[in-house]
């Protein structure tokens, strides 16, 4: 969940709040998520799961993609993310902060970076990342299914 002294996530995701992410600058390009870890958040030998820094580096790319120009703390373009690549490079213990970066875009892509530093400033993990921009979906609520149209139906 967000600190009120720094901005919240412009739209909900579950998953991300489920995780406690918090966002804590995004604009122009660039974004900050930090998360002090808990024993959920943790593997077998006591670290930080690596999907954990995976959502990090990829929400954070995310966000910086959507926040090209933005200064207000409105939510931006959608996104989905294309591909990613992740690597581990020390286990990641403490206070996280992912740092993402808008590298290029075009009018349907976003290329990005992130890394990822412990508490004491050491690179964890790093990743690159492209994304779609994308039209918002219809709100749907949990447990249901979409509705697709018979596309043989008259209107």
């Amino acid at each position: 969940m967000s600190s009120s002294a720094f901005p919240s996530f412009p739209y909900r995701i579950p998953f991300v709040e489920a995780l406690g992410l918090e966002l804590h600058a995004a604009a122009d390009g660039k974004a900050e998520l930090r998360i002090d870890l808990t024993d959920a958040h943790l593997n077998s030998w006591e670290v930080a799961h690596g999907g954990v820094l995976m959502t990090m580096l990829d929400v954070a790319m995310a966000q910086a993609a959507r926040s090209l120009g933005r200064h207000d703390g409105a939510a931006g373009p959608g996104v989905a993310t294309i591909e990613m690549k992740t690597s581990f490079v020390r286990p990641a213990e403490g206070a996280l902060r992912a740092l993402g970066q808008l590298l290029h875009r075009t009018a349907t892509l976003a290329f990005c970076e992130a890394s990822l530093y412990d508490g004491e400033g050491r690179l964890c993990a790093h990743a690159t990342g492209t994304f779609k921009f994308v039209r918002a979906l219809p709100s749907r609520k949990v447990g249901t299914k979409p509705v697709h149209r018979n596309p043989t139906a008259s209107e």
